[in-house]
């Protein structure tokens, strides 16, 4: 007997195999039962036909509950029609653990519900797809950044201080001590970069918005790559090929999840680098020129991005912000010291940003200055401002939000559905 995933039954055309996994939905029709079988890996169809079954089998194929689990044996079947490609005849059931009346039936259920359940919405096939894309565009951007050289290092998730204040900031009590949950690796980042050359940090950030946009989560998982002697274009080139990269893997590897989504891949195959840069001054001008009641100054909302990214096929830098709307360590730009050399990289069809990214301050009085202008407490940056003094040099980085860009790569509404267990303003369970 051979075992299988739902996965690699490609391999054992026309052989008797084992499936280890659960009933996602069955129908029967008289003398057929058609079981939807998941094991993790995927959904296929097992088709069960009375007469070359024993009435116990049968009987068992037509009564099993939901989600019950089983070992499943049958005969792989090539199936064009079925999303897999193939389905199974089967030859025998062996149930593990028969479940409960499964609270997630096929019929049409609200989001809060779901979201109440999402400990087995996950299961659900688009679910499922989804996730699963998510941990290959996790594999894709470790795979891309450990071959150009770079290395990993874990930042502290609890710090003394913020990157960019404290309004946005989970505070806790540290053994009598203010402390905050991270917002960003960045500045450690930064450290580790002055010793290793290019480096990132991959885990979970945390901002107490009170935000119920789509786009915004409370808990959510950044790539944050630093590099020293990177410039500000030196910087959009490596995101950019990053991002070519991570698509270009997701529709190799990933074809069936998103064939189940229905994800039109016609427009992620039109990813390509280079992407086009505009500056935010002219970013401002379309928006302007459009009907946008928009002021030079202004920070972009959600509407102005989209509209934005809806003039480009593909991601666009939009660089060179006002120093005013940008974190403290972001380098002014030399010929217009009003600008940052940073940029948003904003994600097409309506997807919005996706990277944020810059090159740093290097120089340690601007930095100081900078601090004292932003009301920072300056012991608390003083480890971030000897970086200046022992051996400086230009040096960039970004960050990538991880939902954000599976939401966009897998053209989905809201945000919620791209990690396991989102963590919104009004959600904190499951």
């Amino acid at each position: 007997m051979i075992e299988s995933t739902i996965r690699n039954l490609k391999d054992h055309q026309g052989r008797e195999v084992m499936i280890k996994g659960w009933l996602y939905n069955k129908r029967s029709s008289g003398k057929i039962a058609f079981l939807q079988l998941r094991d993790g890996t995927g959904f296929v169809q097992g088709v069960a036909v009375k007469n070359e079954l024993s009435d116990e089998t049968f009987s068992l194929c037509k009564e099993i509950s939901q989600e019950s689990s089983i070992m499943v044996t049958g005969i792989v079947r090539k199936d064009d029609r079925a999303p897999s490609g193939y389905e199974l005849t089967i030859t025998s059931i062996q149930p593990v653990s028969l479940s409960a009346e499964y609270p997630i039936t096929m019929k049409e259920h609200g989001i809060e519900f779901l979201m109440d359940f999402r400990h087995l919405w996950m299961r659900n096939p688009r679910q499922h797809a989804t996730l699963t894309i998510r941990a290959n565009i996790n594999r894709a951007i470790r795979e891309f950044l450990d071959s150009e050289g770079f290395v990993l290092i874990e930042p502290p998730i609890i710090t003394a201080n913020s990157c960019e204040g404290t309004t946005n900031l989970f505070e806790l009590n540290y053994f009598d001590q203010k402390a905050y949950l991270s917002q960003t690796g960045q500045l450690y980042n930064e450290a580790a970069a002055m010793a290793f050359g290019k480096v990132y940090s991959f885990g979970p950030t945390f901002r107490a918005e009170k935000s119920k946009t789509r786009r915004h989560l409370n808990e959510f998982w950044m790539i944050e790559p630093e590099m020293a002697y990177f410039n500000h274009q030196d910087n959009m080139e490596l995101q950019e090929r990053l991002i070519e990269h991570i698509v270009k893997s997701i529709l190799e590897k990933c074809s069936m999840e998103l064939k189940t989504l229905n994800r039109d891949i016609t427009q992620l195959e039109k990813i390509k680098a280079p992407f086009p840069r505009i500056t935010y001054d002219t970013a401002v001008k379309m928006l302007q020129d459009n009907g946008f009641n928009f002021e030079w100054g202004g920070d972009f909302g959600a509407p102005d991005e989209t509209f934005i990214a809806e003039q480009f096929d593909s991601p666009v830098f939009v660089e060179k912000f006002p120093v005013k709307i940008k974190a403290f360590y972001m380098e002014p730009d030399p010929e217009n010291s009003n600008v940052i050399l940073g940029a948003d990289l904003l994600a097409p069809e309506g997807y919005g940003e996706i990277i944020g990214g810059s090159q740093r301050i290097h120089d340690y009085d601007l930095l100081l200055s900078k601090i004292k202008e932003e009301g920072l407490p300056i012991e608390a940056y003083q480890w971030y401002l000897d970086l200046r003094k022992y051996g400086t040099v230009p040096h960039s980085g970004f960050g990538l939000g991880l939902e954000r860009t599976v939401a966009w790569i897998c053209g989905i509404d809201h945000i919620r559905e791209t990690i396991p267990f989102a963590r919104t303003l009004n959600r904190i369970t499951p």
